[in-house]
């Protein structure tokens, strides 16, 4: 595997990342969205003017911003279907994610690639799924994360380019 190649794959697992959470974010702001929108502020004003009993006074007038609403009701359908591209676009990148981890030869790499970069645990989480899986070996957070560095660093090697 040539630099090229491998920073490309390497940037695809990050990219992946990335993404997640973009979408995340794009999902907690379609909720924030939604909690105004089915529960929105209410407010009045008074006014003079005829009341129905024909007196000329002050009137009380209450209701829900319309054009607020219906801004924030466009802008809930715009990250509807913005969250629904994202989510093509991650499945697509969790293809080459995971044709990318498939191509790692050893199995435990591959289980640390898996859990790091698709499942999104970190260095220490990554080792205490480990030691779960492996209760014979021992992981710690530093040694997840020089395994997974040393593998990116000696495939640079081994392409005959060094950094």
């Amino acid at each position: 595997m040539r630099r090229t190649e491998l920073q490309v794959d390497k940037t695809i697992l990050i990219q992946y990342c990335d993404m997640k959470k973009e979408i995340k974010d794009i999902r907690a702001r379609i909720k924030m969205l939604d909690k105004f929108l089915k529960n929105p502020p209410v407010v009045s004003d008074t006014v003079k003017g005829t009341r129905k009993d024909g007196t000329i006074g002050p009137i009380k007038i209450t209701g829900i911003p319309e054009p607020v609403y219906a801004r924030k009701l466009k802008l809930r359908e715009l990250y509807q279907q913005l969250l629904e591209r994202k989510e093509e676009e991650l499945l697509e990148l969790t293809c080459q994610a995971e044709e990318y981890i498939q191509t790692i030869p050893k199995s435990e790499l591959r289980i640390m690639f898996r859990l790091y970069y698709i499942d999104g645990y970190s260095y220490l989480g990554v080792a205490r799924q480990m030691n779960s899986m492996f209760p014979r070996r021992r992981y710690t957070e530093d040694s997840v994360r020089k395994k997974i560095t040393r593998f990116f660093e000696e495939n640079f090697k081994m392409s005959g380019n060094v950094r």
